[in-house]
């Protein structure tokens, strides 16, 4: 399995102006996007808006097909918005990235199972549902080798991460607060999209 923090370190480094768009565990304060960009001016937070994340980056990725745009998605947040999958290949941007952390659990609330995470194959409902390209990886070194050619693949690309679970048992008041919230991105984001 994948360490999220090793994830989001690999994936930043490799962005290349690229927008992100993080959401649950890709975003935590400790060990998401957040600790580790370079680039925050053209990350998007999505903090408590699981199954949403997908759909913000169609946005981002059809009004701004001159832009990579990563989203760092979660298997739960997935699971609450089957639908944006085929809403995704039916538009078809060439430009999206649609990476799925899969840590089997509803981390950021507590480690609850999710439902049906042993038998679903991400890779292969990513392909049913018409991603253009679709990757699986479930080590750090097969993804750090074969990024390049993810990167460069025809969009859109689902890529799936076997993610080592790391649950937040910690009261949301007791969490570390985020140094850039959603409200930051809505401010910020569309300057950065809109520079050259």
């Amino acid at each position: 399995m994948i360490d999220n923090a090793d994830a989001v370190r690999l994936l930043d480094d490799k962005r290349d102006g690229a927008v992100i768009v993080a959401t649950m565990n890709a975003n935590h304060s400790q060990f998401g996007l957040v600790g580790v960009s370079k680039n925050p001016h053209l990350d998007f937070p999505m903090s408590n808006c699981m199954g949403k994340s997908s759909s913000f980056a169609l946005g981002v990725a059809l009004s701004h097909p001159e832009r990579r745009v990563m989203v760092l998605d979660g298997d739960g947040s997935l699971l609450m918005n089957l639908g944006t999958m085929v809403t995704i290949s039916e538009q078809a941007p060439n430009n999206l990235i649609h990476f799925v952390f899969d840590n089997g659990i509803y981390a950021i609330t507590g480690g609850q199972p999710v439902p049906g995470a042993e038998r679903v194959n991400w890779k292969n409902a990513a392909a049913a549902a018409g991603y253009a390209s679709s990757f699986s990886f479930d080590n750090l070194e097969d993804l750090t080798v074969a990024i390049d050619e993810v990167l460069a693949s025809e969009g859109p690309v689902f890529v799936h991460l076997a993610i080592t679970p790391e649950p937040e048992n910690r009261h949301p008041h007791h969490r570390p607060k985020p140094r850039r919230t959603m409200f930051d991105g809505v401010r910020e984001l569309p300057k950065a999209l809109n520079q050259a």
